[in-house]
């Protein structure tokens, strides 16, 4: 079995499917050497939800790529496979919801919660999708870090103690207070301009904050790692305007 010889994190792709093609390609990533972990929100906000899920299906499938669960990919199947409650729903539309199914073919922007029947109807044709994106974990360990969409609650030592919820939301209770952890937690889900003001990688010390907001117009970030220490960062400049706040 080959070495790894570095690991490379992504997250926040959200629909930026040219953005994650020209990021890879960027960074070199060779499957033979290199150990890709994405962190999530595959879906929504971007132009190109569809293709982004295909490749990172075929990244996780044939080039043994780590894929965890981000917010806006669990709301995503909740709402397909009926499980949403109306505040998910309505959070769904808001933030992206249209954007995800213009991608998957549904061109009638102005579909909205009344015509969910005639949605989940549509994507039982894209059911391989939903299932993939149900399946991936919500959080993945190595020797020296802990990779997570959204960040780890502080109260909780233990990772199986930790709420699904606070993985996938939490924000401020994370980022602004220690981890109280040996291993670096490594993040998404936060803008890094509202944690430093600049959407370039967060190196907070106990924990790397790396989603650069491409779909709000920033750019998408990538995090090397070699040896369990920080690398090098990439990334690329969106090539979308800023889609929700």
């Amino acid at each position: 079995m080959t070495e790894i010889a570095r690991t490379l994190v992504i997250s926040d792709i959200h629909g930026c499917y040219q953005e994650f093609v020209e990021l890879l390609e960027l960074a070199e990533f060779d499957s033979r050497r290199d150990r890709l972990i994405l962190l999530g929100d595959y879906v929504s906000r971007g132009p190109s939800s569809k293709e982004v899920v295909e490749l990172v299906m075929s990244l996780v499938q044939e080039h043994g790529a780590i894929a965890l669960q981000g917010n806006h990919d669990h709301r995503f199947v909740r709402v397909i496979e009926n499980l949403a409650s109306e505040n998910e729903i309505e959070k769904f539309f808001k933030f992206g919801g249209f954007e995800t199914l213009h991608s998957y073919g549904q061109h009638d922007m102005n579909a909205g919660p009344e015509n969910l029947v005639e949605i989940r109807g549509y994507m039982e044709r894209y059911s391989p999708h939903i299932q993939f994106l149900k399946g991936l974990p919500y959080y993945y360990e190595d020797d020296d870090y802990i990779y997570v969409h959204a960040g780890l609650n502080p109260r909780y030592r233990q990772l199986a103690d930790q709420d699904v919820h606070d993985m996938l939301y939490i924000k401020e209770e994370f980022y602004m207070n220690q981890t109280n952890r040996e291993k670096v937690v490594v993040f998404g889900h936060t803008l890094a301009t509202d944690i430093h003001g600049v959407p370039e990688v967060w190196l907070g010390g106990d924990k790397i904050g790396i989603d650069g907001g491409c779909a709000f117009g920033y750019q998408l970030n990538g995090l090397a790692l070699k040896m369990g220490k920080v690398s090098t960062s990439f990334a690329i400049r969106s090539k979308v305007g800023s889609i929700h706040s």
